[in-house]
């Protein structure tokens, strides 16, 4: 029997048996919990009306700087923690393989095939040389043949290609080779800000954080039979590692990026994927 004249203590139930109808048994349950934990949060803070609005705008205004090269929802969940949280639901910690960390809202999908050894970084690009090689392998120790490795990251300047106009640039896609390693060149990675000119930069701001990322470079494992890996490669010794903007840092995906005799930098790391269906 339906309610009409509903109160703080009645509606959520009501909202709730109105829904019971739903078809898709995961939709029936995200929106009974997406229900019931925002009616609670409503009745833990009581807003007023304008700061119920002024939610709405926030979230209006988070949308509207949604564009090509700027997910600023991706951006909010990142700041908020979200993403790590999703992150950890899904991947947790595999014993013996390489952790995993999150997307960020820079990835771009068909990223340029590369061969092995090649620049990722155009001519003129800001920022110091670097060489990095690798392996990719399976939990048990072997090497993984024809991984695909794609990789990107922010000039020495601390911006993506995305959000300069410029063209593709520092990022790109490898085939290991038959031993499951590869190499490339490209620039150090340095710490930079993620944009906070928008909405998520305001509520930084107001929330007394600052916006910075501890230089890292970000890379996805793939190859037939195993689970994609998304992770990075956090530049060790960066002032911002205890303090990530995104909370993406795990002390396995430190790296030493060491300087050479001849100049440029240098960094190894063997990925570790795990089979598909395994634990």
């Amino acid at each position: 029997m339906s309610i009409r004249n509903f109160s703080e203590d009645t509606l959520t139930a009501e909202v709730l048996r109105r829904m019971e109808n739903t078809q898709d048994p995961r939709l029936k349950e995200v929106m009974t919990a997406f229900v019931k934990h925002l009616h609670a949060f409503v009745r833990e803070v009581r807003p007023t009306q304008e700061e119920w609005f002024t939610g709405i705008q926030f979230l209006t205004e988070t949308g509207h700087w949604c564009k090509d090269g700027r997910q600023e929802y991706i951006l909010m969940s990142d700041t908020l923690g979200v993403s790590m949280l999703v992150d950890f639901i899904n991947y947790g910690k595999t014993a013996g393989a390489t952790e995993s960390t999150v997307l960020g809202p820079f990835f771009v999908e068909g990223a340029p095939d590369l061969p092995l050894g090649a620049n990722i970084a155009r001519p003129g690009t800001p920022g110091e040389p670097l060489s990095v090689t690798g392996t990719v392998k399976g939990t048990d120790g072997k090497p993984v043949p024809g991984a695909l490795l794609d990789v990107w990251e922010t000039g020495g300047d601390g911006f993506y290609d995305v959000q300069k106009g410029e063209g593709t640039n520092l990022r790109a896609r490898f085939t290991a080779d038959a031993d499951g390693k590869f190499h490339f060149k490209c620039v150090l990675p340095v710490s930079y800000p993620v944009p906070h000119d928008g909405p998520v930069g305001r509520m930084l701001t107001a929330t007394g954080r600052h916006p910075m990322r501890p230089g890292h470079l970000h890379a996805i494992l793939s190859a037939p039979g195993y689970d994609k890996l998304v992770t990075h490669l956090f530049v060790r010794g960066d002032k911002y590692l205890d303090s990530d903007a995104v909370f993406g840092v795990k002390d396995s995906l430190i790296v030493d990026f060491r300087k050479q005799p001849s100049g440029e930098y240098a960094a190894h790391y063997d990925f570790v994927i795990k089979r598909s269906g395994s634990k």
